[in-house]
């Protein structure tokens, strides 16, 4: 009587395809309690058991996905810079003005910070890169590039201010936003961002008040 095998030897595509889900799925899920733990509790103080407690799982699940804290720290900011990109992406898409596209970018921004808790956790790991065991990317170098590209573009508006490059402007926008988010965050919680936002970018660049009118995010409080 012939050997009867039940099932293929090798797992299906389909199982292995539903397993790569699942994997997606729980790594998904732990660097979200990940980065809730880090926005509330900063880097120092949070630990492998807060993790996997938030993400309703053991510590053992935590721990075959991501090594140690550090790689998960080295995660969530990997998700916060892929974040930042896509809203700057999405402000490139709607071809405003350059210097719209500069206040549209950084209103955005201050709507993330106040919202969205893997922004929150990403700028609180950069200010705390010191005590954090692995090298995290270098802090808002894409963002600041973006930046200077849109305001080169916009450099016939800015001619009558006194700008020496639209490299050191950006550098100065972007020191000033996150400066702000940080005051904010520290005295209201991020509650006045928009507001401190809009006064920033007015008093930096006043050539594109008239353009501040035409961002989608201009009335947004």
């Amino acid at each position: 009587m012939p050997h009867e095998v039940f099932g293929p030897p090798y797992p299906s595509s389909g199982s292995r395809e539903l397993k790569q889900e699942r994997a997606v799925q729980t790594r998904e899920r732990i660097l979200g309690a990940a980065g809730r733990a880090f926005a509330a509790k900063g880097y120092p103080a949070v630990t492998i058991l807060d993790v996997a407690q938030g993400a309703g799982m053991t510590k053992g699940a935590v721990y075959f996905h991501y090594e140690n804290k550090d790689a998960l720290a080295l995660a969530v900011t990997d998700v916060f810079y892929r974040r930042i990109t896509q809203l700057a992406q999405a402000v490139e898409e709607l071809a405003l003005p350059p210097l719209c596209s500069v206040a549209e970018l950084l209103l955005r921004s201050a709507t993330a910070f106040r919202e969205e808790t893997v922004i929150q956790a990403g700028a609180r790991l950069q200010l705390e890169r010191q005590v954090i065991g692995v090298q995290l990317p270098l802090p808002f170098e894409s963002y600041t590039k973006v930046i200077t590209t849109w305001l080169t573009q916009g450099r016939d508006v800015l001619a009558h201010q006194d700008i020496r490059s639209p490299e050191t402007l950006a550098t100065v926008l972007v020191s000033a936003f996150f400066g702000a988010q940080h005051i904010s965050w520290v005295l209201s919680d991020r509650a006045d961002l928009m507001e401190r936002t809009n006064a920033l970018i007015r008093a930096i660049i006043p050539s594109a008040e008239r353009d501040i009118r035409l961002c989608p995010s201009a009335s947004a409080g």
